[in-house]
């Protein structure tokens, strides 16, 4: 099997799903928070390894076999796709004044990000690709940045509300 078959569900769910669900919510989930120092070359890298994991996959096979690699990667990705679908639903729902809080939000403060990292993860069981699991990290790495200048932004669109939200739930898990 192509390796390139596991993007399409993740597509549909991360770009589907939430044009479906609320268009307005498809352009809050492409901003990215004002970035500096830092956090400039961790967008680069993050983008970059973002559309590597992309590429790469499309070079990849699936190896269907009965192992505990393949089981566990199918058990991730599943979860991820799940996870991401949940997370999606929940974003697309913000509270008036724009802060999510609800669903997967009251358990961690990026589900999305948490739920790619373990899709991705997923991918790389699947395919048993060192590689992937390695752009997988630099992406997960990079996206912490990403992360940091977002709570940043939020601090300051919500503020108080949303500090007492950060000392209430965890940035991941």
């Amino acid at each position: 099997m192509i390796g390139f078959l596991l993007l399409i569900p993740f597509f549909l769910i991360r770009f589907g799903l939430l044009s479906l669900l609320n268009k307005d919510a498809v352009k809050r989930a492409s901003y990215f928070a004002p970035l500096s120092g830092n956090e400039i070359t961790a967008y680069w890298i993050y983008q970059i390894s973002n559309l590597s994991i992309f590429i790469y996959i499309c070079f990849l096979t699936i190896r269907i076999e009965r192992s505990v690699i393949f089981c566990a990667g199918l058990f991730f990705y599943i979860t991820g796709l799940i996870l991401c679908a949940v997370s999606i639903v929940n974003f697309a729902k913000p509270s008036i004044d724009g802060l999510n809080c609800n669903g997967l939000y009251r358990v961690s403060r990026n589900p999305m990000y948490v739920s790619y990292f373990i899709c991705f993860a997923g991918c790389a069981l699947l395919t048993q690709s060192l590689l992937l699991f390695g752009i997988v990290l630099i992406f997960q790495i990079s996206s912490h940045w990403i992360i940091l200048s977002e709570e940043k932004w939020c601090m300051e669109a919500f503020g108080e509300e949303y500090r007492q939200y950060m000392k209430k739930v965890r940035r991941y898990i």
